[in-house]
């Protein structure tokens, strides 16, 4: 077949590639993507690059204990540059994994040219492009370590062909190369250094034309005592000697990066690697067998192979022996097959085929050192080459015999199926609940798929529907530490803490005991340390056992010195203890093993503004940002901190930081806060408005944004406006007292319900008997009523409360002087006491009822509300104007502290209505809020009506914003991350193992 027909068969297998895998750039990021990918900070650009070639495939320094040992710093390369183009968004990650597969898929074509026939090779490099179990290795994203190292690895054995295309001469060029294709191919995937031995293979069988009976013979001779020498030229010898020490000197190499360890797993991940001989033996070797089957017939397809998918072979007796019989004999008939059929081009093909199916297979088969999985379906893509290899050459032997035809059936239907196959396989990876509930189709003894399915609910909300997964992992698997983790961490979301608190004692019941009188080490698996961590929170919840939850932090501590996450905690809770300079020091002991961890540094920065040193506070904060930008919590209170500087090269700092969050999550009412925060201080009103409706929309109790915006609106002449979001306010927070106060001053200025005007004033009085703003506007209030003796009354207790407001005092004297005028008959004889503001409605004949209710407030959904408010009836007596008026809004801070969040108290001086006498020809009189100033030392007294008004003079004093001070109520990390076998993510991830 000619060149341009090869082209044409070529392109089909691309286009069948690129077909089948199409459905799968709509798939998100599941199961391993999430800590090799979202919670990897080494894709991050301002991770330093190096960090790549340090840390190993999840971003974990190669030297720590809890690292995989998985060096394969190429392919998080490739993850970094789809993360610098889109961030991520999974399409291009998915796109990028789908044409990698297309490059494998030409360069398998271009191998198998070397030893099949056309027909043959097409029919192998079709059904390798459509295999379902390539499904793993494709469509999840972590896969492309398969096929990136597949890719080098195929480059590395084709350029090699063309270095000894002679048997006595040698192309250095591309000897060379392909020894770098080799080394690269390994740092995409540990597998990759078995190129070498392939390409030994192929010098000895194809090279240097020895056949294997040969071989074969040559040992039978030097056994039997006979020397028989085979034809070998010194270019050969020349050119394995160099695959010799590439072999060995990249496994140094390789050893030296993951410092001499193997990685440590648990009887979780692999349960045979625990078991006793030969228990262990039959079950590896059994092993081989299920993977072959995988290769035949890929019909049970599942994400995950570990814990109990698998029983332990325990006897010979097992009939499962038989499986592992037949594959053995099976790889023993094909090589005997080889070593003696007289046709050579036939052994050069099964012995490649048998090369490029088992050397590539044997660093995952558990016989030589233990891997951290049982079976893993994305460890077969390359092995699966040697196997596409020998069906298509089995396909075109029995096609050139009578079965033409129904070879040709079969092979159509074999394709169609493992193509619709494949197809559907890639929606099972469309999130991480479709790929975990596909694996319990398949296995339901595995309790690692019943903790993902429960965590994938639980990342829903869905906390009840998780809780029964989590269970259900329990039942199967009783001694699994994490699944009762699992179980106490969902009771907690679902408020029910005593479970709670049964489940995390269980699940530390299961760590192991010490023995008394023996001194003994036992490794505990890092996550399995989750449970001290996340029953500790718990405990902390209740302010009595905060020591008792610090013991549980350091007995952690105590088992592993370098559980950052422990000391995080612990620190928070030594915050609550007012141990504020013993916690700096864990944090500080934090950073000494994990100096890169943003974390601790934004923990650092809560320590020092609880301390009251907001410098060095946000010295830490911008710390946490130099090793990741991204830090939601630090650009947050970093940007308040900057805000409360009060320089504005600093507020444009913060406002560039509060746009970048703006950008992440456009949702996040807080940062639409501060927003309007920095538009205040600004004196941009016009886009304070805006960012306080968007906060209050996206939270309608939003304490601080309802109140600001509601004083931002009165301020600016729009008091009816503002009514809503303050009957928003009190109905969320009836403890807030400017709110109450700025309502009350609404409802006498401007909607004339002195009722509803009351009921706040005795509200706060509710709250705090002492609080003279509420008890001045109170009294003014009587005095709109006409009970003057009740006013009398009120007004010298408030004197008696502030002797030193002389503006008390010169409206008592008013007061007074009213009474002096009346006759005994018309004065008021009711009693003003504390049962006045204490009294229900009944017996005052008020409406005590929600505030909210006064037939007179709008709503804030829309412009109705404030037309009926427009509208509506003056409840007030409408014969005497009483007018309440604030200042501008203030830009005083706050000190206090509550739960660390830092809120404003009101001013010292508080807010009020200030009494003078108006004409008393002037009905419902308009004020006019830059004339008013009636003098009150010039008192004048007539005989009808009481009126007053509002002195706006030197003694009022302004309602000051509310403002979010850094640091806010949560500090990072306070509860522990759901278990994991990372610790990084709910869900549990399984990992491929390093090459020891």
């Amino acid at each position: 077949m000619g060149v341009p027909a090869r082209g044409a068969l070529a392109a089909i297998v691309a286009i069948s590639a690129f077909a089948v895998y199409l459905n799968s750039l709509n798939c998100g990021f599941v199961f391993d993507d999430i800590s090799a990918i979202k919670d990897n900070r080494d894709l991050r650009p301002h991770t330093p690059l190096k960090n790549v070639f340090y840390n190993d495939f999840w971003g974990t320094p190669m030297h720590k204990e809890q690292s995989h040992k998985s060096y394969r710093p190429l392919c998080v390369l490739t993850f970094r540059w789809n993360y610098l183009i889109h961030q991520l968004d999974p399409m291009g990650y998915h796109l990028l994994n789908v044409i990698l597969h297309i490059g494998v898929c030409l360069l398998y074509f271009r191998t198998c040219l070397m030893f099949l026939s056309d027909s043959a090779t097409f029919v192998s490099s079709l059904l390798f492009a459509v295999h379902p179990i390539h499904t793993e290795a494709v469509t999840g994203v972590v896969g492309r370590a398969e096929t990136l190292s597949s890719l080098f690895y195929l480059a590395a054995l084709i350029t090699y062909t063309k270095c000894c295309r002679s048997r006595r001469s040698t192309g250095w060029k591309s000897l060379i190369l392909s020894m770098f294709f080799v080394f690269t191919a390994m740092l995409c995937k540990e597998q990759g250094i078995t190129a070498t031995a392939v390409c030994v293979f192929y010098e000895i069988f194809v090279v240097q034309k020895i056949r294997a009976v040969d071989i074969f013979l040559t040992l039978k001779a030097a056994f039997g005592g006979k020397k028989i020498s085979l034809t070998w030229s010194s270019e050969g010898t020349k050119r394995l000697t160099v695959l010799t020490l590439v072999t060995f000197s990249l496994l140094i190499l390789r050893l030296h990066v993951m410092g001499s360890k193997l990685p440590v797993f648990t009887r979780f991940d692999n349960p045979a690697s625990v078991a006793p001989t030969p228990i262990r033996q039959l079950t590896y070797n059994y092993l081989a067998a299920v993977n072959l089957r995988l290769l035949f017939l890929p019909s049970d397809l599942c994400c995950d192979w570990t814990m109990g998918t698998i029983p332990l072979i325990e006897s010979f007796s097992d009939p499962r022996n038989l499986a592992t019989i037949a594959t053995h004999t099976t790889i023993l008939g094909l090589l005997i097959t080889a070593i003696l059929t007289p046709n050579r081009q036939t052994s050069i093909i099964l012995i490649m085929s048998l090369a490029m199916m088992v050397l590539p297979f044997l660093p995952a088969s558990n016989l030589f050192f233990p891997v951290g999985f049982v079976i893993a379906e994305r460890v077969l893509y390359a092995p699966s080459m040697g196997f596409c290899m020998l069906i298509g050459y089995g396909w075109s032997i029995l096609c050139d015999k009578k079965f033409k035809k129904l070879t040709l059936f079969l092979l159509i239907t074999l394709l169609a199926a493992h193509t619709t196959k494949t197809f559907m396989r890639n929606y099972d990876w469309l999130d991480e609940y479709s790929i975990f509930m596909s694996g319990l189709k398949v296995n339901d003894r595995n309790a690692k798929l019943f903790n993902n399915v429960g965590h994938a609910l639980e990342s829903q909300g869905k906390f009840k529907e998780a809780l029964n997964f989590f269970n259900m992992a329990v039942q199967v698997q009783g001694d699994d530490i994490g699944a009762h983790i699992n179980v106490g961490r969902t009771y907690n979301h679902l408020k029910m803490f005593k479970e709670a608190e049964d489940a995390y004692l269980k699940a530390k019941s299961l760590l192991p005991k010490a023995k008394p009188g023996e001194s003994y080490q036992a490794r505990i698996a890092p996550n399995h340390l989750n449970v001290f961590v996340n029953l500790a929170n718990l405990i902390a919840k209740n302010a009595t056992r905060l020591e008792e939850a610090d013991l549980l932090y350091r007995q952690a501590i105590s088992m592993r010195a370098d559980y950052t996450q422990a000391y995080i905690n612990r620190g928070d809770v030594l915050i609550k203890l007012n141990r504020t300079k013993e916690a700096q020091e864990v944090y500080e002991r934090a950073l000494f093993y994990d100096s890169n961890n943003p974390d601790i540094y934004y923990n650092l920065g809560v320590v020092f503004l609880e301390q009251g040193k907001a410098s060095q506070a946000l010295a830490y904060l911008d710390k946490a940002l130099e090793f990741d930008p991204e830090h939601e919590q630090a650009l947050l209170n970093s940007a308040i901190l900057l805000q409360e500087l009060g320089r504005a090269e600093l507020r444009k700092v913060a406002r560039e930081r509060l746009l970048k969050l703006l950008r992440k999550d456009s949702n996040n009412e807080r940062v639409h806060f501060n927003l309007g925060m920095l538009a205040m201080d600004d004196h941009d009103s016009g886009s304070a408005e805006r960012w306080f409706r968007n906060a209050v929309a996206l939270k309608e109790d939003f304490r601080s944004a309802l109140f600001n915006l509601a004083l931002l609106l009165a301020d600016e002449q729009r008091p009816l406006e503002a009514a809503p979001f303050l009957n928003q306010l009190v109905r969320f927070h009836p403890d807030h007292v400017k709110g109450l106060i700025l309502l009350g001053d609404i409802y006498i200025n401007n909607i004339k319900d002195l009722d509803a005007a009351e009921n706040c004033y005795r509200r706060i009085l509710q709250l705090d008997p002492t609080n003279i703003q509420g008890l001045h506007n109170l009294c003014v209030v009587m005095v709109e009523r006409g009970k003057l003796g009740l006013a009398a009354q009120c007004l010298e207790r408030a004197a008696a409360l502030a002797p030193h407001q002389d503006y008390v005092h010169r409206h008592l004297a008013i007061v007074k002087a009213r009474i002096s005028r009346l006759s005994p008959e018309q004065r008021d004889t009711e009693v003003f006491d504390d049962s006045f503001w204490q009294s229900g409605p009944k017996e005052r004949n008020f409406n005590m009822g929600d505030i909210s209710n006064s037939n007179s407030i709008g709503s804030t959904s829309g412009t109705s509300g404030l037309n009926n408010m427009e509208n509506s009836q003056f409840l007030g007596k409408t014969d005497s104007v009483f007018s309440n008026h604030h200042n501008h809004i203030g830009h005083k801070r706050n000190t206090d502290s509550t739960n660390h969040m830092v809120h404003l108290k009101s001013s010292s001086k508080p807010a009020r209505v200030t009494l003078t006498e108006m004409k008393p020809e002037v009905k419902n009189t308009h004020i006019d809020h830059d004339k008013s100033s009636a003098n009150l030392n010039n008192q004048q007294e007539y005989s009808s009506g009481n009126f007053f008004n509002k002195n706006m003079n030197s003694d009022a004093t302004e309602l000051t914003i509310d403002r979010e001070r850094a640091i806010n109520s949560e500090k990072f990390d306070r509860t522990a991350p759901a278990f994991s076998t990372n610790g990084k993510h709910g869900t549990i991830r399984r990992k491929d193992t390093a090459l020891s």
